[in-house]
């Protein structure tokens, strides 16, 4: 197994690539004054919306939201997992990837020795099927064949209790792993036993062809029908999608990928030569898995059984899918006839005739139509009103762009409506920018809603522009503050004052984990903010810090003035009075 990447190496490659030449040899770039702008490659659009900024070393569609560094732009555009975009990255800077050795890399990863211990157990699952007599019937009957079987390394779980914990739990280390990956359970009285037992055995493997988990069947008519690893270290179902990993290995340039609801769909399927199905593993479709589906195609195609559960999934696969919806990407839904699914579809009427219904798969727009329309009466005034409230929340769940405005289009003829004002009616009045809490909110009383504040102001800054934090001398008091956002804003600073080079994108990038807000970084780093000329950035940023401490100040002044009617403490009553001396000395 090759050695993992280090993050060092990852970092200073980020900092050393020049993001326009990246994406300039990829798209048509034009200069527009410290950035560059071009017609998103993401999404259609006729006037630019797509920025690249050299200094923060991050692009952004301000239409369809696309954001990140160059590492992101080449999986996003190239489709490329991020392993692959870094060794890409790398090639481009003429610079080798290295990869850490046992030596080298500290302590293994606690997660190595699962994977090891769930690649082991995919083997003896294959050396068992061969012995299986029954299992191998079993799944000519479902007519799989045994190159299918080989390319997704099908097994079986044999009878038994103990035979993945007589071979891999000896001792109690072994039996601890064992715990860990899913494949074994222990009861109330303390006794472990293997989970999966006379099933045919599915491997679930990651983006990178490792084991996480596995999919067991049963043979006969036993309950449950079908029984997943449960969520482990190394394996988290709303991630994770079977068949794909597989899927991409036929093709990197995936036209389309169909969305099933099992792992027996996707198998049969390939077994007919439609090599680009995926299932949801037991869960309902998540916004990781349409980020992850995304990035291997622009179409989902969402394939359900036509019956009332096969519908309701659908819809809450629609719901989910909303927000990921740009230009350039598709949905479509394909409902099958009732008692059909995938599987004996194809086995029964051939691929020729499910690549038919495919064909005839219905749009994202034309299935959220129909659904509200059959809500609803629309030869009235008060069924139209209806549709359009019933529509209200879906719209406003889709970004901004080209796909929005159609959907708008479509939905004003149904109820009989000019485009425009459809909009401003259907307008979200809380769909504004909002300040995400956790990154220096305050209350706007007047306006009874929250609006930046100066920590946020300060976290922009200091993100925008690192180099402002070098030598910078903090208040009095700024380190010891309980606000919610001012350990991520200390964090910022610490970092870029010892980095100072260090570029937006990147910095965002080391803190996006951070538990006080880091995971908004990406969004304040989209929002532009005047800045003058290179010598006030510094002041600028003094000055803000030093105005979220006279906030502080004047909070804590305003809490113990309002208390003091209910008497202080002789303690309150010196802070409150070394307060007022403070502010009458500023």
């Amino acid at each position: 197994m090759a050695g993992r990447i280090p993050q060092d190496f990852i970092n200073d490659l980020i900092d050393r690539s020049d993001i326009v030449e990246i994406v300039s040899s990829r798209i048509q770039l034009k200069k527009a004054g410290r950035e560059y702008k071009a017609c998103c490659p993401f999404h259609g659009e006729k006037t630019p919306s797509f920025t690249v900024s050299p200094d923060k070393g991050f692009y952004h569609c301000f239409g369809c939201g696309a954001h990140g560094t160059a590492v992101g732009f080449l999986m996003e555009h190239d489709q490329l997992e991020f392993v692959e975009a870094v060794e890409e990255l790398a090639s481009l800077n003429g610079v080798d990837v290295p990869r850490e050795t046992s030596a080298s890399a500290g302590p293994v990863s606690p997660t190595a020795p699962l994977y090891e211990l769930l690649d082991k157990a995919a083997k003896l699952f294959r050396d068992q099927l061969r012995d299986n007599p029954a299992a191998v019937d079993y799944l000519k009957k479902r007519g799989l064949d045994g190159e299918t079987a080989a390319r997704f390394l099908i097994g079986y779980a044999p009878a038994g209790w103990d035979f993945l914990l007589k071979r891999f739990g000896a001792d109690d280390a072994g039996r601890d792993r064992l715990l860990k990956t899913g494949l074994v359970l222990r009861n109330e009285d303390g006794k472990v036993y293997d989970r999966f037992r006379e099933r045919i055995m599915f491997p679930i493997r990651d983006s990178r062809g490792r084991m996480v988990g596995f999919g067991g069947r049963v043979l006969g008519q036993g309950e449950p029908k079908y029984l997943n690893s449960p969520e482990t270290p190394v394996f988290h179902k709303g991630r994770e999608l079977y068949g794909l990993y597989e899927a991409r290995k036929i093709n990197r340039k995936l036209d389309n990928l169909i969305v099933v609801e099992g792992y027996m769909d996707v198998v049969a399927l390939a077994c007919h030569d439609i090599n680009n199905a995926v299932a949801t593993l037991g869960t309902a479709t998540t916004p990781e898995h349409l980020q992850r589906l995304f990035r291997a195609t622009n179409e989902i195609i969402f394939c359900f059984d036509g019956d009332r559960a096969g519908r309701d999934a659908a819809w809450r696969a629609l719901q989910v899918t909303l927000p990921e919806l740009r230009e350039g990407r598709q949905v479509r839904f394909l409902f099958l006839p009732d008692g059909q699914d995938p599987d004996s579809l194809v086995r029964d009427q051939g691929a020729a005739e499910f690549r038919r219904q495919l064909d005839n798969s219905m749009p994202l727009s034309e299935y959220l139509l129909d659904h509200l329309k059959a809500a609803t009466d629309l030869s009235s005034m008060d069924g139209q009103a209806r549709l359009a409230e019933l529509a209200r929340p879906l719209v406003n769940r889709i970004p901004e762009g080209i796909y929005r405005e159609l959907l708008l289009d479509r939905l004003a003829q149904e109820v009989g409506l000019a485009p425009r004002r459809l909009g401003q009616l259907l307008e979200d009045p809380d769909a504004g920018e909002t300040p995400q809490a956790g990154i220096g909110t305050m209350p706007d009383r007047a306006a009874g809603r929250s609006r930046p504040g100066h920590l946020r102001q300060a976290i922009k800054l200091v993100l925008h522009k690192p180099s402002a934090a070098t030598g910078l001398a903090l208040p009095e008091g700024l380190t010891t503050l309980r606000k919610p956002g001012i350990t991520l804003l200390l964090a910022l600073l610490e970092t870029a004052a010892a980095k100072p080079d260090i570029k937006a994108a990147r910095l965002a990038d080391t803190l996006r984990d951070h538990p006080d807000g880091g995971q908004h970084l990406e969004t304040l780093l989209m929002q532009d903010i005047p800045l003058g000329d290179a010598s006030d950035w510094a002041a600028q940023l003094r000055a803000t810090l030093e105005a979220i401490m006279h906030e502080e100040r004047e909070q804590r002044i305003n809490d113990l003035t309002s208390k003091a009617n209910a008497g202080l403490s002789d303690a309150e009553k010196r802070e409150l009075q070394a307060l007022l001396s403070g502010q009458h000395s500023t």
